[in-house]
């Protein structure tokens, strides 16, 4: 034993004599022999060596701290090494780093640039102030089948006057298609058409939000009788004001009435999923002329500290009976008819309500893309596995030479690792750039829009993917190649006959992944592939939409109050428009087809009861003549609407097949019946039968239609006759959407009406290609994937062909001088490809079977199950196979034998 092996020995004994009452693990106690050692090897003695020790390196504790500290050191310069010696040896071949990086990015990116847009509009909270106590709150109406119905003004006062579920509730208005109320500004340049919401005091206090300067409304701007208020958004008072802090208490006309501006609201506040909003106003309910009825306004609420939806819920059905007690019903309505509708609460969180179902399309696209991210991994684990296969004699050497199976596996890792860290990297990169096409081409209805983007959620995304991937594809080249055995192989020489049985299996396995990974994706895509085709075949009920241009105007009751004059200007606007050269028809209507716009009322029949007049809901239109003509929507029986008839007043109607059908099982038993919106009205003779129309999209069938004139008795049975103030104008001319043709329309109104400003000017071609956004979007984005899918699958099929046969250049060269033919081995190839692609087909398909299940409700006119879309998919596969083998497979049947075994 040497001097200092006897030192240590004696310093052990003294050491654990010394700290006997303490329980110490070996490390702190061969921490303490050593730095102990160390002092008497400087000359002190023994104990006083012991003694400097302790007082230097303190407690136990501390010594443990300072050995942990010394293991994260060592570990993390081990892994600096590691990664270090892994990416230079990824230099020593750019080719194979440089398509491994890409083939990961293109998975890394595009499954990041999803997860960024699932991120910001379903995981995200709401930008509001404590968003889990935010819900909407509704009601159903089993009774009639109704669903997400808003509140009435009824609801709303007793909801808030004794409520014990809410802090507060308040709602708002945006006009009839969700977008904004119209809102005619003038006075500040040329009119100009606006959106606006309408709110109850309390609505934006619920959400947190007050305004940056100013003051935000108070119950005293939300009485009928009180001065006209509004707050500006901040986009507004700077396109309009040029951000100047004096606006506060200025006036500006609306509607042709002057408001004061009370406040701005903060630069970042999005109004739930509007962000067209220009203008705040008070919606100023006046609960002495409240009844019962009128659905008409969409609520929010705040939850009381330590209340839930389930208690919000039965606080709701409590309080409906006493809006029923509290408030009148409506000219010609009873009692009984609301008593009968059986209204029941409808709560839901807000984020819920604002998402809706497109949390489904974005969760199957983030699924699609997700597969992508796996064939990558599986693409780069069989390019991993090559280099590995290609590096086995270095392995075997460095494993002979002493390497243990850690440190092997450890480089192994370490060049997975380069390669996911430069390549999600690269896949960021990749994703920002495909974030902005996203948002670019996404829906017109894709809520949060505004929330989408690269954030701190989505770089840990990014980081945890790119890690996990490293892992997956990494871990297959080290559980092949990291083994004890490898030292072994420095034995088996440079030569070999063929490939090992083994080897190439799991090369074939990672294959099978691919292409049954590929077969869901483009089954998916083939899916919504019919669909889209399914739905342009659908006949919408109107022609040639590009032709069609539309355009909105608002005639406010303080600009312009005779109903009869409004008429006239509407009329005259019409005829105007139709002089246009290049017009051939002009209507008017409160609304064009898939604009948005749902207006659902019931109608009474003469010659049959309903059982009170809300029990049927149809959609309801207010058209002028020609109006169905210039949609290019036919007649199917009887005549339209003539001027006649609106000017004298004359009680006509007309309804649409499906409700002929619906009620007189004919459109022709339907001309001459009698229909009344409502008890209080006079009896309106349909004299007119329209084609279907799909209102709400193609995707969604026709509803039950009735036109009234654009002129005719209110539905309260007033005397005065009511009058359309807010219409679409609708003109067919091949010089649609062009500017000059737009030009013109704007001054044609103008030479009418100064101060009327033209608002949601587009084509019936936008709204119908908005209809079909979503589905065109999930199809643009599965297709995407589909073809990434391919590519990869077609690259990782290629290579583990090409290298099989470059490996295998000895056995073809012994078979063809035996005297196989060039054919013969040309089958041979081919085969091997072949059945890995019919392998992972069969498992496509049964995995696909299980998998389009989840697209049941995004699919029209095709069942998830759709043979000839499977068929076809496999065929593509199949002949892709063919392909990928076939020039592998020429290169095989070229073999020279003579120089093949001269050069083995």
């Amino acid at each position: 034993m040497s001097w200092l092996s006897r030192i240590r020995a004696l310093l052990r004994l003294a050491f654990r004599r010394s700290t006997a009452e303490s329980e110490l693990d070996d490390e702190v106690k061969d921490y303490f022999e050593i730095m102990t050692a160390r002092q008497v090897e400087n000359g002190l003695p023994l104990e006083e060596a012991h003694r400097l020790t302790r007082a230097k390196f303190g407690a136990p504790e501390r010594v443990k701290e300072k050995v942990r500290e010394a293991r994260t050191g060592a570990a993390i310069a081990s892994l600096a090494r590691d990664l270090k010696l892994g990416f230079r040896q990824l230099r020593r071949s750019p080719g194979f780093m440089a398509l491994t990086v890409i083939t990961f990015a293109v998975g890394i990116g595009s499954t990041t640039a999803i997860f960024s847009v699932v991120n910001g509009v379903v995981l995200k909270p709401l930008p509001y102030s404590d968003p889990d106590r935010l819900v909407s709150a509704g009601l159903n109406l089993p009774s009639i089948g109704q669903v997400d119905w808003p509140l009435s003004a009824a609801d709303y006062f007793i909801f808030r006057e004794q409520g014990r579920a809410f802090q507060d509730i308040g709602l708002y208005a945006t006009g009839m298609n969700g977008t904004g109320a119209p809102a005619n500004v003038t006075g500040l340049g040329e009119p100009e058409h606006v959106l606006a919401a309408e709110v109850t005091d309390g609505l934006l206090p619920i959400l947190g939000v007050e305004p940056i300067f100013g003051r935000p409304f108070t119950k005293a701007d939300d009485l009928p009788a009180s001065a006209q208020t509004v707050m500006l958004t901040y986009g507004y008072w700077q396109r309009k004001f040029g951000g100047n802090r004096s606006v506060i208490g200025r006036s500006i006309d609306i509607n042709g009435e002057p408001h004061v501006i009370v406040g701005v609201l903060p630069r970042n506040f999005q109004f739930l999923d509007k962000s067209n909003l220009d203008l705040f106003l008070p919606l100023k309910l006046d609960r002495s002329k409240t009844t019962l009825g009128a659905y008409d306004y969409p609520a929010i609420a705040r939850l009381k500290p330590g209340s839930t939806l389930a208690k919000a819920h039965s606080d709701m059905a409590r309080m409906l009976p006493i809006v029923f007690r509290s408030f009148p019903v409506p000219a010609g309505y009873s009692a009984k008819q609301f008593e009968d509708l059986h209204v029941e609460p409808n709560l839901k969180n807000l984020k819920q309500e604002i998402v809706g179902d497109v949390s489904r399309v974005l969760w199957v696209l983030m699924g699609g893309i997700g597969l992508v991210l796996l064939i990558a991994c599986a693409n780069v684990g069989n390019l991993l596995l090559l280099r590995a296969e290609a590096r086995q004699q270095e392995l075997a050497i460095r494993a002979a030479l002493g390497a243990s199976r850690k440190r092997i596996a450890a480089g192994l890792f370490a060049e997975s690792l380069s390669l996911a860290g430069i390549g999600g990297l690269l896949g960021l990169g990749l994703a920002y750039g495909a974030l902005r096409v996203l948002i670019a081409t996404a829906p017109v209805g894709l809520p949060r829009l505004h929330d989408i983007g690269i954030d701190g959620d989505v770089l840990a995304f990014t980081i945890l993917a790119s890690l996990s991937a490293s892992l997956l594809f990494g871990s297959i080249p080290v559980c092949k190649y990291a083994r004890p055995s490898i030292g072994s192989r420095v034995r088996e020489g440079a030569r070999s006959i063929s490939q090992s049985r083994e080897r190439h299996r799991a090369r074939g396995v990672l294959v099978i992944v691919q292409v049954a990974l590929a077969l869901v994706l483009l089954v998916s895509s083939g899916l919504m592939i019919r669909t889209f085709r399914a739905l342009t075949r659908v006949n919408p009920g109107f022609t040639a939409p590009a032709e069609l241009q539309t355009f909105r105007v608002d005639i406010p009751e303080t600009q312009l109050k005779e109903p009869l004059r409004v008429l006239q200007v509407e009329g005259q606007v019409a005829r105007k428009l139709a002089a246009i050269p290049g017009v051939s028809s002009v209507g008017i209507s409160i609304s064009v087809p898939m604009d948005g716009t749902e207006n659902v009322d019931s109608v009474n029949l003469k010659d049959r009861p309903l059982g009170g007049p809300v029990a049927q809901d149809h959609q309801i239109f207010f058209v002028s003549p020609d109006f169905l003509k210039t949609l290019g929507t036919p007649l199917i029986a009887g005549r339209d609407f003539t001027w006649s008839d609106i000017y004298n007043r004359i009680p006509v109607a007309m309804v649409s097949e499906s409700f002929a059908r619906k009620y007189w099982q004919t459109p022709s038993n339907a001309i001459g019946k009698f229909i009344r919106p409502s008890t209080e009205d006079e009896w309106r003779e349909i004299v007119g039968v329209a084609a279907d129309v799909h209102q709400n999209g193609v995707d969604s069938q026709a509803p039950t239609a009735v036109y009234w004139p654009i002129f005719m008795p209110t539905y309260e049975g007033q005397t005065a006759f009511g009058v359309q103030r807010v219409v679409t104008f609708a003109i067919r001319s091949p010089r649609a959407s062009s500017a000059s043709f737009v030009d013109e329309i704007r001054q044609v109104v103008w030479s009418v009406d100064s101060n009327l400003p033209l608002s949601e000017v587009h084509t019936l071609n936008f709204y119908y290609t908005k209809s079909m956004a979503s589905t065109s979007f999930t199809l643009v984005m599965l297709a995407l994937a589909g073809g990434m899918a391919l590519l990869l699958g077609i690259v990782g099929l290629y290579g583990v062909i090409a290298y099989s046969v470059s490996q295998r250049t000895h056995e073809l060269g012994i078979r063809m001088a035996l005297g196989a033919q060039k054919s013969n081995v040309l089958r041979l190839v081919l085969a091997e490809g072949m059945k890995l692609a019919l392998i992972g087909v069969c498992l496509g398909i049964a995995s696909a079977s299980a998998v389009t299940r989840f697209l049941t409700t995004l699919l029209y006119g095709v069942k998830p199950n759709d043979p000839l879309t499977f068929i076809a998919v496999a065929l593509l596969l199949i002949a892709v196979t063919l392909l990928a083998s076939y020039f592998p497979a020429l290169r095989a049947a070229k073999v020279d034998p003579i120089a093949a075994l001269r050069y083995e």
